[in-house]
């Protein structure tokens, strides 16, 4: 099953029986009673795997056995890639946090915020101040998302059908400064199409597009072979099947299919989604998290200073505030409560406030299909977790898998 065996638990702190009772768990209570088609988890401490498990199919109750070359859509956990790419620049010179998002789209110049009426006549007005590049970082930006059902702003987008498959992703940053934003940039927390229009300026400031920027500069420098926005002929058959669970009748029904079925990756997007577009691989995407554990560095490849990555797992919301005190936005990936924001995730900011065990400074995100990582400092420990149902809100997965992980350690 594995290229290398995981570590001896015990080399690196952690207690083995209580390891191996955390895929024993999600076989117990979501594989074996058919919420989920499958579940891939990995713990690793000090760089060092300690937990790598696969369980389950490729289908809901079908198809061949997952593995390490299952590919996943990864959704949101492509946030964190766009904004490590965006902090790269930044040590290059080439883009502050303080400058105006119009320095680099000027169509951002003329941003309205919403201020009352319905989706067909709606009044704006002017923000209270310029939209700030770190506000794309930190979905401070007054962007949201259309699939929200939240408000009249969101309405607009879905009528407008922001994240169209026809346009590329400077066009789609383009045509959202056309539409008025939910809140003035910097009052409050809104999930949203952020990092797409932050991805749209790596674009712009570096030349290239962003597969390009990631493949030359990220993912190719990190071995990630598996990470992409789309999924050539070749591995088609190691991508698996995406369902999603209706939250009234409580139906789950395929949302795009394993392999050559798959409507959506089987060719490469013209919108090249900084938000939410990659397919990656559990380990791929390890290899992605230990680079930002060991500061930026991995074997030979260096992306960022340790300095950089330490700014980046700060707090970087308004007066230290915490996303469930600064936000309005009725969806996050992470718990919101004890959870500040830094650049590109979730920033662990008081851990009793978070109902669990976990280390101030822990950075972490997911992804619309249930897939979610962190990043522990303090403990140097990763956790991942891969598996394809939609919404991520559906089960508690993500607070289960790290109570088990950190019942885990030995000292």
């Amino acid at each position: 099953m594995f290229e290398h065996d995981p570590t001896d638990p015990h080399e690196v702190g952690l207690n083995a029986e209580r390891l191996a009772a955390i895929p024993a768990y999600f076989k117990t209570n979501y594989l074996d009673t058919g919420k989920l088609p499958c579940m891939a988890t990995l713990v690793s401490r000090n760089g060092e795997i300690a937990l790598e498990d696969y369980s389950g199919t490729m289908e809901l109750g079908a198809g061949a056995p997952i593995g390490p070359d299952t590919i996943f859509r990864i959704y949101s956990m492509t946030k964190p890639i766009t904004s490590l790419a965006a902090m790269m620049l930044f040590e290059e010179g080439k883009l502050r946090l303080d400058h105006d998002v119009a320095r680099y789209i000027p169509e951002y110049a003329d941003v309205m915020v919403y201020d009352g009426g319905p989706v067909d006549d709606y009044k704006t007005r002017k923000p209270d101040r310029p939209m700030k590049v770190l506000d794309l970082f930190t979905h401070t930006s007054g962007l949201t998302y259309g699939f929200m059902m939240q408000s009249v702003v969101d309405s607009i987008y879905r009528k407008e059908k922001i994240g169209r498959p026809d346009e590329t992703l400077q066009e789609m940053a383009k045509r959202l400064a056309t539409l008025p934003l939910q809140c003035s940039p910097g009052d409050e927390w809104w999930y949203g199409h952020s990092i797409d229009v932050l991805g749209a300026i790596v674009e712009i400031v570096s030349g290239m597009e962003l597969d390009q920027f990631f493949r030359e500069r990220i993912t190719g420098p990190l071995g990630m072979v598996d990470t992409d926005f789309w999924v050539p002929e070749d591995k088609l058959p190691r991508l698996m099947a995406c369902y999603e669970k209706n939250a009234v009748t409580g139906e789950v029904k395929l949302a795009d299919g394993a392999g050559s079925a798959s409507k959506l990756y089987s060719q490469r997007p013209r919108l090249l989604n900084g938000g939410g577009g990659l397919v990656s691989t559990m380990r791929d995407y390890h290899r992605f998290a230990l680079a930002m554990l060991r500061g930026g560095t991995l074997d030979d490849a260096r992306l960022i200073s340790p300095k950089t990555w330490e700014f980046m797992r700060q707090n970087h919301l308004p007066d230290g505030q915490t996303t469930r005190g600064m936000g309005r936005s009725a969806f996050t990936e992470v718990f919101a409560e004890g959870s500040g924001f830094g650049l590109g995730g979730a920033v662990l900011v008081d851990p009793v406030a978070s109902q669990q065990p976990g280390s101030e400074g822990t950075f972490s995100w997911g992804g619309l299909a249930s897939t979610f990582f962190w990043v522990d400092p303090e403990e140097e420990i990763i956790g991942i977790q891969m598996t394809q149902l939609m919404p991520s809100s559906t089960y508690p997965m993500r607070q289960q898998f790290q109570q088990l992980a950190y019942a885990a350690i030995d000292w």
